[in-house]
């Protein structure tokens, strides 16, 4: 069984028992967290479910596995002839949560 869940403006392809990188969320480690599913279907594809704009009655539960920071990204501004150089790093905040349990 999978479903497509949202968090933090993206949408995400889950199935049981994957770890998922997603966008910071303020909860503490090991706290349990229900998504709303857009869409439900069983691996073959004969039983979907598709919601409009949520499954009723559909969520994914899953828990906080890890709170970290990306790789860092260079982030580099330049112009020729002016002298203008910049060279800023950047690290985004992420969550990584497992899927423990796909409910339809």
């Amino acid at each position: 069984m999978f479903a497509i869940i949202k968090t933090g403006g993206k949408q995400y392809l889950v199935r049981e028992g994957d770890v998922l990188l997603v966008e910071k969320l303020e909860l503490d480690l090991g706290a349990k967290l229900d998504f709303e599913t857009m869409l439900v279907a069983d691996e073959e594809g004969n039983d979907v479910k598709i919601g409009l704009p949520n499954v009723a009655g559909a969520k994914v539960e899953t828990t906080i596995a890890e709170h970290g920071r990306a790789d860092k990204v260079a982030v580099v501004k330049y112009k020729p002839k002016v002298r203008y150089r910049r060279n800023v790093g950047h690290r985004q905040p992420f969550t990584k949560i497992k899927i423990e349990k796909i409910v339809a």
